[in-house]
C-alpha cells in the first residue's frame, strides 16, 4: 500500500511543481477542435437520399443534372481528438420544439439551409411539413413540431438602398435586421458576393456615414460591414435567448496549383478530397478578417469555422453538374447531398 501512495503524491508534485496536467484525456476530449480533422471514407454516408428530398434546388441537385460518380458523397468527417456524434434529425426537432431557425445570407446559406431541412425531412419522414417563400424569406415549417427552419437571403448583410443616384450599398446600416428579431437561432453568412464587378454586382456606390464612392477596397468594404452586423448583434440580442452563428468562409476551387494540381484549372472531374488535414494553399484573406471582427463582439457567437475542411473537398462542388449545366463552371457551391451536411452534423454536435 505504501509504493502506491508514493507513486500518488509523486505524481501529485510532478504535476504541481510542472505544471503536467493530472487528466490529459478528459481535457483534450473537453476542448476538442471538431474543425480540425481529416475526411474518411464511410460506406453509412451520405446522410440521405436525395430523392427523399423533391425540393433541392437544381443548383446542388448534382445526381439529377447528371453527375455519374457518387463517391463525393460517402466521405465523412473525423476530427483529430475525438468524434462527432451523428446527425439525429428527431432529437434536432425535439430540442427546437415550437423554436425557429434562420439562415441568413447569400446562396452558400441556401446551400446548408437546403442540407439541414433534406437531413430532417429524411430523418422523420412521417413528419409534416410545409414550405412557403415571401419575398427573400423562405420558410420550412415542420407543423408538428412547430419548427421554422428560414433563410433570409441578404447577401451583404448590410443594406442596399435605391436613391436617386442608383443603387447604394450602405455599409453602416442595417434595417434588414428587423427580420432576425425574435429568433431562436441564427446562422449568419456573408463573402460570396463582396468580389462582384460588373453586370452581377447589385449596387452602383458605396456609403459609409455621408461618404459616397464608387468603389473601394473590397476585404475593406466587407471588414466595415461585418462591423456594422457585430454592432447590431451587440445591440439586439439576448443570448439568453438566441444563439448566434456564424458560417464562415466557404471556399471555392478553381485553381489546381492551390491543391498541388497546377494542370487542374477548375473543380470538373475532381473525385477525390485532398487528403490529410491541411490545405496547401491556406486559408483564404477572408477568414482572418472575419475572426478578428468575431473576436472584438461582446455576445457570444460561435463560427462555424468551415473553411479548412471544406476547402479540402475539391471534389464535392457541382462543376458542369450545376445550374448552367455544361456550359459554366461552378466551383463555389456544394452538391447536395454532400460537405453542407457535414456543416450541418457539426452545427447539431455544437448544440449538444
Amino acid at each position: 500500500m505504501g509504493f502506491w501512495v508514493y507513486l500518488a503524491s509523486f505524481a501529485l508534485f510532478l504535476a504541481v511543481f510542472l505544471h503536467l496536467p493530472l487528466h490529459h484525456k478528459a481535457e483534450a476530449a473537453s476542448e476538442c477542435d471538431l474543425f480540425t480533422g481529416r475526411w474518411v471514407v464511410d460506406k453509412s454516408y451520405p446522410l440521405y437520399n436525395t430523392a427523399a428530398c423533391p425540393f433541392i434546388e437544381r443548383e446542388f441537385s448534382c445526381q439529377k443534372n447528371g453527375r455519374p460518380d457518387l463517391d463525393y458523397t460517402e466521405y465523412r468527417w473525423m476530427p483529430l481528438h475525438c468524434d462527432l456524434v451523428r446527425f439525429n434529425g428527431q432529437d434536432f426537432l425535439q430540442r427546437f420544439q415550437g423554436k425557429s431557425i434562420m439562415f441568413v445570407g447569400d446562396s452558400l446559406s441556401r446551400n446548408q439551409w437546403q442540407s439541414l431541412t433534406c437531413m430532417l425531412v429524411y430523418d422523420v419522414p412521417n413528419a409534416k411539413y410545409n414550405l412557403t417563400r415571401e419575398g427573400d424569406l423562405s420558410i420550412f415549417a415542420f407543423t408538428d413540431y412547430g419548427v421554422k427552419v428560414m433563410l433570409d437571403r441578404n447577401v451583404y448583410l448590410v443594406d442596399i438602398v435605391r436613391e436617386r443616384i442608383g443603387r447604394v450599398l450602405k455599409l453602416d446600416s442595417i434595417v434588414g435586421g428587423k427580420l432576425w428579431k425574435g429568433i431562436d437561432m441564427l446562422i449568419f453568412n456573408t463573402w460570396h458576393w463582396w468580389n462582384r464587378r460588373g453586370p452581377s454586382q447589385p449596387w452602383d456606390y458605396i456609403q459609409i456615414g455621408t461618404q459616397i464612392t464608387k468603389d473601394m477596397d473590397r476585404l475593406l468594404a466587407f471588414e466595415t460591414a461585418l462591423t456594422t452586423w457585430a454592432g447590431w448583434v451587440d445591440s439586439n440580442i439576448d443570448p439568453t435567448k438566441t444563439k448566434i452563428f456564424f458560417q464562415g468562409i466557404s471556399p471555392s476551387h478553381y485553381n489546381g496549383s492551390l491543391w498541388n494540381e497546377p494542370s487542374a484549372k477548375s473543380c470538373v472531374g475532381q473525385k477525390q478530397p485532398v487528403f490529410g488535414s491541411t490545405y496547401p494553399g491556406g486559408l483564404p484573406p477572408a477568414v482572418a478578417v472575419l475572426k478578428s471582427v468575431l473576436s472584438k463582439i461582446t455576445k457570444p457567437v460561435t463560427l462555424l469555422d468551415i473553411t479548412t475542411l471544406s476547402l479540402l473537398r475539391k471534389d464535392g462542388h457541382p462543376s458542369i453538374y450545376g445550374l448552367g449545366g455544361p456550359t459554366t463552371m461552378d466551383c463555389s457551391h456544394w452538391c447536395l447531398a454532400g460537405v453542407p451536411d457535414t456543416w450541418n452534423e457539426i452545427l447539431y454536435n455544437l448544440i449538444l
